[in-house]
């Protein structure tokens, strides 16, 4: 124990210092927690004193980034954005497309109507020929035969009805004859120069040569049926006949030839297959969703596929009444107004129909919509130098995926952006500039 001045004497524990140097509890704080050694494991975490918050580099650092934060916040929400607006079109076309192929209206598969061994043909693939051209032929021995037998069983009908003609005309001179002679004989009677007898048979002869006149009657009648009959099994073995000869229904391009000479061919088994040229179309099928306008008579531009860099011009001539269940298109025939001569059913080819020209309009893209469904879509626009989210109806639709905007639909003096930037936000500043696509 120290005595020092001014108390008591106080007992200082020397304690270690680093360095091997001691120090005692009564040394300012500073300089004996510079000279205690530091505790290790929990007793220093425990008795660690707190760190002062002194400002560094890092520090500055995040002041830097939270100021970039907040300027780039200020040019994306309150700096006015420029935005791209669309503008009015002129005299733009409103179009269907359509694929299909190449068809035809009066298409025909032709075959004899009887069996029959082919001994001639006329006409091949590529062949163009006249209606009522004679394109085939049957072996027609046998038939002929028929024919000449028909014709030999007229011949005889004639003949029995001539002689029952002549049958007839005798039974009448037998009943004129036994009338006058009944009519005597009766005459005599009455003035009784000859018995009643003879006078009643007189009247029998005439009743008989009467019943006999009817009988020619009947036999005429049959041999004339039997005239008809005869004349009709001709007719009917000459068709057959000419049933052995086939030949065009219509002028025709012969697309295919399905038999050679000497094949057999049963009745209706086809032959040529036949096509009429005047009647060439496209057949082509429309979304039905895009369909509702389309009306006969609209022009239609054409392209096929064997000529690519030809367009060919025609008009919508039918509408299918029944559209494809699976596909959802409609079915819909195109008249070609000048295209070649040279036709192949079943090319591919393209068809854009002109449903409308509009004088003017206001179209954007469809990805101008930030919502569509079937009938509208949400879009943004520029009112008054600030943007307004605004859903409207659509209107026409162009094959280049533009979409109508109708009039009235929009507020006067509203302008609809067509191009989505970012930084969009209901009620900032925009500046409105024309869209890259630009008035048409």
């Amino acid at each position: 124990m120290l005595d020092l001045p001014g108390g008591p004497a106080k007992a200082l524990a020397p304690t270690a210092a680093p360095g091997g140097r001691s120090t005692t509890e009564g040394a300012p704080a500073a300089e004996v927690a510079q000279q205690q050694p530091a505790p290790s494991g929990p007793a220093q975490e425990a008795r660690a004193p707190a760190r002062r918050f002194r400002p560094g580099r890092r520090t500055g650092v995040a002041l830097l980034v939270l100021a970039a934060a907040l300027g780039a916040a200020y040019l994306l929400f309150a700096q006015p954005l420029e935005v791209g607006v669309a503008a009015p079109r002129h005299g733009v076309p409103v179009e269907v497309y359509g694929l299909g192929s190449v068809e035809a209206r009066v298409v025909a598969v032709i075959g004899f109507e009887v069996p029959g061994t082919i001994r001639e043909l006329h006409a091949d693939q590529g062949d163009r020929v006249a209606a009522g051209a004679l394109l085939a032929t049957l072996d027609t021995r046998q038939q002929a035969a028929r024919v000449a037998l028909a014709e030999a069983g007229v011949t005889q009908a004639r003949a029995a009805l001539e002689e029952a003609g002549s049958g007839l005309g005798r039974a009448e001179v037998v009943l004129a004859q036994a009338q006058r002679t009944s009519a005597r004989r009766q005459e005599l009677a009455r003035g009784r120069i000859v018995s009643e007898q003879l006078a009643e048979e007189a009247l029998t002869a005439v009743e008989t040569a009467a019943a006999e006149r009817l009988q020619a009657t009947s036999r005429v009648h049959v041999a004339q049926a039997n005239l008809e009959q005869a004349a009709a099994t001709l007719a009917r073995e000459r068709t057959l006949l000419d049933q052995h000869s086939l030949t065009a229904p219509f002028a025709a391009v012969v697309v295919t030839r399905h038999r050679e000479r000497g094949a057999p061919a049963r009745a209706a088994d086809p032959v040529f297959d036949l096509v009429d040229p005047d009647t060439v179309w496209v057949r082509a099928y429309v979304d039905e969703a895009l369909s509702g306008r389309l009306r006969v008579g609209q022009p239609a531009s054409i392209r096929l596929r064997s000529l690519p860099g030809q367009a060919f011009q025609g008009e919508v001539a039918r509408i299918g009444i029944e559209n494809d269940r699976v596909g959802e298109e409609r079915r819909v025939e195109i008249a070609c107004r000048d295209c070649p001569a040279d036709f192949h059913l079943g090319e591919q080819a393209e068809a854009v129909v002109t449903t409308a020209r509009l004088d003017q309009a206001l179209l954007v893209p469809h990805a101008a919509f930030e919502e569509s469904d079937a009938r509208g879509g949400v879009l943004w626009t520029v009112e008054e130098g600030r943007l307004r989210r605004r859903r409207v109806a659509f209107g026409h639709r162009t094959l280049d995926g533009q979409v109508e905007i109708p009039a009235g639909a929009l507020p006067p003096g509203a302008r609809v952006v067509a191009e989505r930037p970012r930084g969009l936000r209901e009620g900032r500043k925009a500046i409105a500039k024309p869209s890259e696509g630009g008035a048409r």
